[in-house]
């Protein structure tokens, strides 16, 4: 009988095991919904990320009623430090959005990330801290995906992979590099402005986070506009922004917008209303925009 229940207990596990390794992962997690004010869940929000250990290491108000909040931890940059561009990880986004009379709190999903950035871990002990401080409703911003799926995924054919990054500008060093960004940033003359900045542990690595703002010609890499393209539903995905620049050694680079945003909203249809289709120019504003911005030059692969 005792083999029996060995066996018995070594499927089980087994099936567990395969179960993990299957489980499908979404990019964002709604924390809370429900009637209060806007600026005191701000607050609120923040002073808990806090007390769970995370520093905020900025926000901003993107447009009207949305407020993004870069945390990052020990783990965080630790984790970031051990795999190439792994820096993108350094930091979590935790959105406070009101719609209508309700006020959604949502995080980025530490898993989801962790195998998008192809890091060496996956970032579970921060995802309990994140559900500890903020709450946990549901997953959701996609039907889901395996961890397997995440770590090659791309969009569709010929658009890019996580390991294509835009090399937006090359420098001497890794300082002049950081000189360079920190004052392209200041001067925003491109509607590109620093958000936040995270030091990857140990490693000549630093993750940006910008807002982008433009208007006429230029709304195309403007956060609001993208937004009220593909962020439709009624459980927003506010913690999509803000878009990231990877500072590693002494080269500046970017995710390319294809990957970027497709990650985030992998199921928005290529065509149609509220579609792939509506920010198709975006991907090259975005590009020319962030490659101004810190020095490189306007067609910057």
């Amino acid at each position: 009988m005792s083999k029996i229940f060995r066996t018995l207990v070594f499927l089980a596990l087994g099936l567990n095991s395969a179960l993990a390794l299957a489980q499908e992962l979404k990019p964002f997690v709604l924390a809370s919904k429900g009637p209060g004010d806007e600026a005191q869940k701000i607050e609120a929000t923040k002073a808990a990320l806090t007390q769970a250990g995370f520093t905020v290491a900025g926000s901003y108000s993107p447009y009207a009623n949305v407020t993004v909040i870069g945390v990052t931890n020990d783990e965080l940059r630790n984790t970031a430090a051990k795999t190439e561009h792994g820096g993108f990880g350094a930091a979590m986004r935790v959105a406070v959005t009101k719609v209508k009379n309700e006020v959604q709190v949502s995080y980025t999903n530490p898993p989801y990330w962790a195998s998008v950035y192809r890091m060496a871990g996956d970032l579970k002990d921060t995802a309990a801290k994140l559900q500890t401080a903020l709450g946990k409703i549901e997953e959701y911003g996609a039907k889901g995906m395996s961890a397997a799926q995440l770590r090659k995924y791309h969009y569709a054919p010929f658009m890019e992979y996580f390991d294509e990054p835009n090399e937006l500008a090359s420098y001497p060093s890794y300082e002049d590099a950081i000189k360079a960004v920190e004052a392209g940033l200041a001067a925003g003359k491109q509607g590109v402005t620093k958000v936040y900045r995270v030091d990857v542990a140990g490693k000549k690595e630093s993750l940006f986070g910008v807002a982008m703002k433009g208007s006429g010609d230029n709304k195309m890499m403007d956060d609001a506009y993208l937004m009220s393209e593909i962020d439709f539903k009624d459980i927003k995905s506010s913690a999509h922004l803000p878009y990231d620049i990877l500072v590693s050694g002494n080269k500046v680079y970017a995710e390319y917008a294809r990957f970027r945003i497709a990650v985030s909203f992998p199921d928005l249809s290529m065509m149609g209303s509220n579609s792939f289709m509506n920010i198709m120019k975006s991907p090259e504003a975005i590009r020319e925009a962030l490659a101004l911005t810190v020095g490189g030059k306007k067609d910057a692969r």
